[in-house]
């Protein structure tokens, strides 16, 4: 996984410095990848808008929009029907941006469970999800593990047997704007960097938080443990900070990094129900 991440490190790099610079394309020889989306601020949401229309901007990706159709953020690894999830109804939608898509009246989990089945009894089943990008940051033990509906998504895909990231951005300054398209350039970067390997079926989930960065730039992009404590989880970012080596995801990205965690793939966890289907 470090491997994995010193080189995305330097895709990243490459990204970022051509954002806007061309249409996207990986290339005609690019294997195609069905990527299915989901969030948990709801179809409507800004995240998932910028989010969809950066990975459709290449021709090898096909996205397919499966979100809440308002939003269930703390719900974790729930799923419905309940009170906090809903009644699993679903309807026709659209993002903010006009890209069709599924709203489902429950919460990340059933969404990404219902856009798998659909996919599969379809017969064009999904090669990766991702959820995002998330308002506000996902960080520290507590929310990771029973908290963020983001992450949750992530989970359920990869209990399924899907390679899965779920992405947050990190909340911006008083007054300041939210950074979703860098955090979108990140993901983009992911989805190229992985390619192939996701397509060779290699499972795994992985929690991305970016910098929200009002002064200053994203500093690189780090591998971290996920803070046993939730201080200083919801502080803004320092991208001007020249602290090194960050140990824990809440250090990472207070002090200006893009942070990837392994995500647990436990079942059974404090906050949510067991995900998966019945």
């Amino acid at each position: 996984f470090m491997m994995r991440i010193a080189i995305l490190s330097s895709t990243l790099t490459l990204a970022l410095g051509l954002a806007g610079c061309g249409d996207g394309s990986s290339g005609p020889d690019q294997p195609t990848l069905r990527i299915l989306v989901t969030n948990d601020d709801g179809v409507g949401a800004e995240g998932i808008d910028v989010l969809v229309e950066a990975l459709i901007a290449d021709p090898a990706n096909q996205v397919v929009v499966v979100a809440p159709e308002s939003n269930r953020s703390g719900s974790g690894n729930q799923t419905g029907p309940s009170a906090v999830c809903g009644n699993l109804s679903v309807e026709p939608a659209q993002t903010r941006s006009g890209h069709p898509a599924t709203a489902i009246d429950g919460c990340p989990a059933d969404a990404v469970n219902y856009g798998l089945d659909m996919g599969i009894a379809e017969g064009e089943p999904f090669d990766v999800v991702v959820s995002g990008i998330n308002e506000g940051q996902n960080v520290s033990k507590t929310i990771v593990l029973s908290l963020s509906g983001t992450v949750g998504a992530a989970r359920a895909a990869a209990v399924r047997g899907l390679p899965a990231l779920a992405t947050s951005q990190g909340l911006p300054s008083p007054g300041g704007s939210w950074g979703y398209e860098a955090n979108a350039e990140i993901v983009v970067a992911w989805i190229d960097e992985f390619r192939r390997a996701v397509l060779e079926e290699e499972v795994d989930a992985w929690n991305l938080n970016v910098p929200g960065c009002q002064e200053g730039e994203i500093r690189g992009v780090v591998e971290a443990e996920v803070a046993g404590s939730g201080d200083g989880a919801f502080s803004t970012q320092d991208c001007e900070s020249d602290l090194q080596n960050p140990t824990t995801d809440v250090e990472a990205l207070n002090n200006g990094f893009a942070v990837f965690t392994p995500i647990p793939l436990e079942t059974s966890l404090v906050g949510g129900t067991p995900i998966g289907r019945k």
